[in-house]
């Protein structure tokens, strides 16, 4: 399972656990990538600010930052703000899995960690970042909301919008094709992927957020059944 693209992507480790980030570094340079490594949540900060990963592997329960906080920050960072972000974690509560996907995860995997299964996880989301970056690259102008796939940006009014890679993803996917009802389970798959499990609630958080950012009127709720685009 070796990176054989052209590109080698650039993956940052943050865990607090000697033992996971020797494992984990191990299998991820056999498999081609660049790693760095980082065992609490202010030195991924610094690590991440000076390596620009592809992709992060976070704990959550890290020393000095907790690993959703570091996640928050390295989402704002120029950075880091476009990088994958995968947790790794042994905590099972779902408001642990909610607060992930609220600062932007694009998985959440429990751990132990399973050495082949993460390496294939990877493997999915890099296969999917390439298979978006052969695709025309549009951009959707719906009223005063600007929509740029080439720069993964958001305007409205003229006033840029920050959106982190997967609001961008959902907000693109729905605008590209309005009045048109998706539910949960498609936008996971859609946007997520079928290699991806988390819960059919993290499309309700991404679409809220969106709201927040571009105002109530184009994310039209369907009740009992998922989300529409509304031709405004």
């Amino acid at each position: 399972m070796e990176n054989q693209g052209a590109t080698k992507y650039k993956i940052l480790i943050v865990d607090d656990d000697e033992d996971i980030i020797e494992l984990l570094e191990y299998n991820l340079q056999k498999a081609g990538y660049i790693v760095e490594t980082a065992n609490n949540g202010l030195d991924a900060l610094k690590v991440g600010k000076a390596f620009a990963p592809d992709l992060i592997l976070l704990d959550i329960m890290l020393p000095k930052l907790d690993g959703v906080e570091a996640g928050r920050q390295l989402r704002e960072m120029p950075e880091t703000k476009d990088a994958y972000l995968v947790f790794l974690t042994a905590r099972l509560e779902e408001y642990s899995e909610v607060a992930a996907f609220e600062v932007g995860a694009d998985d959440y995997i429990i751990k132990p960690i399973r050495p082949r299964a993460l390496l294939s996880r990877i493997q999915a989301i890099f296969r999917r970042d390439k298979e978006k970056s052969a695709q025309p690259q549009t951009s959707l102008r719906i009223g005063n909301l600007f929509i740029d796939r080439t720069s993964y940006t958001v305007s409205l009014n003229d006033e840029p919008i920050p959106f982190p890679k997967k609001e961008f993803e959902l907000l693109y996917f729905l605008a590209q094709n309005p009045d048109k009802v998706f539910s949960r389970d498609e936008l996971l798959q859609t946007i997520w992927g079928e290699d991806v499990y988390i819960l059919s609630r993290t499309v309700d958080v991404h679409v809220r957020k969106i709201r927040e950012k571009i105002g109530e009127d184009y994310i039209k709720t369907i009740k009992g059944v998922g989300y529409k685009w509304f031709s405004v």
